[in-house]
């Protein structure tokens, strides 16, 4: 990919010195955010390349705005490039894994477009738990459709054994989102108790006992992945399929990103072998994607669903999904959340954020109409973002 240059204008060049990488310009929120207006509808980017604007021009501070962008290129995670240290930290892998991780990059996003670019953002990586996110949306498709019911038990509309047990018979969809499930049971090789060092790596978890459905939460891979299979039936098709032709076809994303089943994950619908996906790349797999992908995804929800007048998530759907759950540490429905600010400190209660292992982010702040990618940094998220909202100066 070309050099990230700044994207500022030539009379701003001189205030932007501190930034190696500035650049490209793509949408951010618009109909939903306090900008939008009848003579300004929100900008929507076609497939390809987006839009882009100085920021000066949009009411920023080129030179606050830089020295965030070079404040989060210092901020790089300490894992290895090659990612040597999967298993360890996460326990044996079901699935395949990169040679070799990107460094630090991100897209800035702001009134609908790109105000600053840095690294080198078309690199497709895994991208961790933001699959879950993914899940979440793919599951608000299936909530569109008529397919089911977030209070429904998941055993109401899916007969494959897994829900057959008495415990499990109680699981509603809405628990599953929340990570509130308590579904247990093995799946892919991994128990959902967590116990065992090879199997989990420094995730695993000491014994307890189960608790009622709706009653416990708990950041659980495995329960997420049934979630996912439960997902596959319900459709009659592949996770991947359902979001490429109902969520990422409809924004305008690259053919470049890949949902990686397990080497395990796959099962027979309709005669057919059809891989099951995971929730995220704790054992390898996952979803592989770029940084304008990532963000195009986060324009999604920013609009509340909403895609150039095209509702592609139920408008109530999506304020469910950013409603916390009763017993999450301000979670929703597999999105983080803010309301108490201490998930994303320093930021409005509105912002949420997907939020990935390495670290790799999508924050959303509604508030500044502002989508900003960042991935492989070290610390949290927030230090980027509110770096970039203080760059805001109107």
């Amino acid at each position: 990919m070309k050099t990230a240059l700044p994207l500022i204008s030539r009379r701003s060049l001189i205030a932007l010195s501190l930034a190696t990488a500035l650049g490209l310009a793509l949408p951010a929120a618009g109909a939903f955010a306090a900008d939008a207006t009848a003579s300004h509808p929100a900008y929507f980017p076609p497939a390809g390349e987006w839009a882009r604007k100085d920021p000066a021009q949009l009411g920023m501070d080129p030179a606050a705005l830089a020295a965030a962008v070079q404040f989060a290129q210092s901020r790089e995670t300490e894992r290895p490039l090659d990612l040597s240290d999967q298993e360890a930290v996460f326990g044996t892998r079901l699935g395949s894994m990169p040679t070799r991780r990107a460094h630090t990059n991100g897209v800035v996003i702001y009134k609908g477009y790109v105000v600053a670019e840095f690294g080198d953002t078309r690199f497709v990586d895994p991208t961790y738990s933001v699959a879950k996110s993914m899940l979440a949306t793919v599951a608000g498709v299936a909530v569109r459709d008529g397919r089911i019911k977030v209070g429904d038990p998941v055993a109401k509309t899916v007969d494959d054994g897994g829900y057959a047990a008495p415990h499990n018979a109680h699981v509603t969809w809405k628990q599953h989102l929340q990570q509130e499930s308590e579904w247990e049971g093995e799946l892919w090789g991994k128990h959902s108790n967590f116990i065992g060092k090879q199997a989990f790596g420094k995730g695993e978890k000491k014994p307890r006992a189960i608790k009622a459905p709706g009653s416990f939460y708990e950041y659980n891979d495995t329960r997420v992945n049934r979630f996912a299979l439960s997902l596959l039936r319900v459709f009659g098709q592949a996770v991947p399929d359902v979001f490429q032709q109902q969520v990422m076809d409809p924004i305008g994303a690259s053919q470049t990103w890949k949902w990686v089943p397990y080497h395990n994950s796959y099962v027979e619908v309709n005669g057919k072998q059809m891989p099951s996906v995971s929730g995220g790349t704790r054992w390898g797999g996952g979803m592989w994607i770029d940084s304008w992908d990532m963000a195009r995804f986060g324009y999604l929800w920013l609009h509340e669903g909403n895609w150039a007048g095209k509702q592609i998530l139920p408008a109530a759907y999506v304020k469910e999904a950013l409603t916390p759950s009763t017993h999450g540490p301000d979670y929703g429905y597999l999105w983080w959340l803010n309301t108490k600010g201490k998930n994303l400190p320093g930021m409005p209660a509105t912002a949420f954020a997907a939020l990935g292992a390495g670290s790799n982010d999508i924050v959303v702040s509604p508030e500044h109409d502002l989508v900003i990618v960042w991935r492989w940094h070290a610390g949290n998220a927030a230090e980027f973002a509110t770096r970039v909202i203080s760059a805001i100066r109107k």
